[in-house]
């Protein structure tokens, strides 16, 4: 079945003879003599298309046009009009039906015209399914990370997502900044309207007007059409500088006037144009010392930070590794189309133990070649990127950790007390899994685990493991 249409007509046998055609269609169509009939239907069922004459006794088209925009905003209405009666027509466009159809009509010319209207219905369904589904997966509570660091972050987003504030987001690159930016307007009022992204440091110096501002035709060479800019791209919505750091002096300053005028005028062109516009930025640049140097705008520096946020680059957090490679583990084996794979100690320690100077991103991406690598539902550490390779004279990853501390490794005692008990928990676990599915055979656990049954013994004997309790 194609879709669900209630034809009205207080004419029975046009109504009769609509419902006919389209029912050969394929759709489910029935048939009422009028508007009140019309509104008793719709509140019982949903219909995708209401087909009504816009001269009915009683309740007119128009009245049942208003009530349908009003209770049921997603049904699309097609007007059938009379001759003469265009203007009434064009104003039932204004209020919200989808098209109108003069009498009289052929079949093919209503065939048409219903088959347009159902691509537009299901158009408008599947952009409400995506945007709901973008909405879900940009909850809060969907993004990750349990440290007191990521905690702050997402208390102070909460507070300002349902606000206009301009966000200043900032860290290093890799730490999620996009993912921030995309929360705080999939949970503001403006969800409904475009996020609209630009890379400052993507475009040519002298293009980066263009790309915000737009351009009139013969603007420059090459510019055959006027194009509109992103600023009127995201009106009502949102606009996300990205790299914000690298743009030009020159065109700080016209950003600045957007920031408090609200309006702006396209490259090559005199009209005044105003936007509805939130900004959201972030950079990985020290912004302070650029304002020092003359290449940032002081006053543009304090427009845009009127809420700041700042990400922890990952190695300040290493609560937030066991869930997030949980998570890339499960999302990365789904895009893939790989079977669900477990980290074995070894991959598991190196990931852990690696310093993650590519900070989320690169974990992702190490995520991404093991899952894509891994000849068995055991990741191992060959699977891994190279740089997480021990180096074979010092047993390390080949990356050397940051320096932070004057501790033995270089780490700060509490860094190393938490990944040493979150690696002792996952081994423990592991072993247990292991023992679990081989009912309490040594043997063939320590081969599934890559281990020397000795080996295994020795792990057994440490974390107080009996074997024999797992045996049937």
């Amino acid at each position: 079945m194609k879709g669900h249409i209630l034809v009205v007509d207080d004419e029975r046998t046009i109504g009769i003879a609509i419902q006919r055609l389209l029912s050969a269609r394929g759709y489910d169509v029935q048939a009422v003599l009028s508007g009140e009939a019309a509104v008793e239907h719709l509140g019982a069922a949903h219909y995708h298309l209401v087909i009504t004459d816009l001269s009915l006794k009683g309740w007119s088209g128009m009245d049942l046009l208003r009530w349908i925009k009003q209770h049921s905003p997603e049904t699309a209405v097609v007007m059938i009009t009379a001759y003469g009666s265009e203007k009434i027509a064009v104003e039932a466009m204004k209020l919200g039906a989808s098209d109108y159809i003069p009498k009289p009509f052929d079949n093919e010319e209503l065939e048409l015209l219903v088959d347009r209207t159902f691509e537009g219905v299901t158009l408008r369904r599947d952009l409400r399914l995506f945007q709901e589904q973008v909405t879900d997966s940009y909850r809060f509570e969907n993004i990750i990370g349990k440290s007191p660091a990521m905690q702050g972050v997402f208390a102070v987003i909460r507070k300002v997502a349902d606000t206009d504030l301009t966000v200043l987001i900032r860290g290093a690159s890799g730490t999620g900044k996009e993912l921030i930016a995309n929360a705080v307007h999939y949970n503001s009022p403006r969800r409904a309207k475009p996020l609209i992204r630009v890379n400052c440091a993507a475009f040519a110096r002298e293009l980066v007007e263009s790309e915000l501002f737009g351009h009139e035709r013969g603007a420059f060479t090459g510019a055959v059409t006027a194009r509109e800019g992103k600023f009127e791209v995201a009106d009502g919505g949102t606009l996300f500088l990205d790299e914000v750091g690298d743009m030009p002096l020159e065109t700080q300053a016209k950003i600045l006037r957007v920031l408090q005028e609200r309006e702006f005028e396209r490259v090559g062109g005199n009209r005044t144009i105003k936007v509805d516009v939130r900004i959201l930025a972030a950079t990985n640049q020290d912004l302070e010392a650029k304002v020092k140097d003359g290449s940032f705008r002081e006053d543009l520096y304090y427009r845009l930070k009127v809420v700041a946020v700042v990400l922890p680059p990952l190695h300040q957090r290493p609560e937030d590794l066991p869930v997030l490679i949980e998570h890339f583990l499960e999302t990365v084996s789904a895009r893939l189309k790989r079977p669900r794979r477990v980290l074995g100690p070894d991959a598991y320690r190196a990931l852990l133990a690696y310093s993650w100077p590519g900070n989320v991103r690169e974990l992702e991406h190490a995520i991404e070649q093991a899952v894509a690598l891994a000849s068995g539902d055991v990741i191992h550490l060959p699977d891994l990127p190279v740089s997480l390779q021990p180096d074979l004279t010092h047993g390390e990853p080949t990356r050397v950790r940051r320096q932070v501390s004057d501790g033995a490794d270089g780490l700060p005692s509490t860094f190393r007390d938490a990944k040493q008990v979150v690696i002792e928990e996952f081994e423990r676990q592991f072993i247990i899994a292991a023992l679990t599915r081989h009912q309490g055979n040594i043997s063939k656990a320590a081969e599934e685990m890559g281990m020397y049954r000795q080996h295994l013994q020795v792990k057994l004997a440490e974390y107080g493991i009996d074997a024999a309790s797992f045996r049937q």
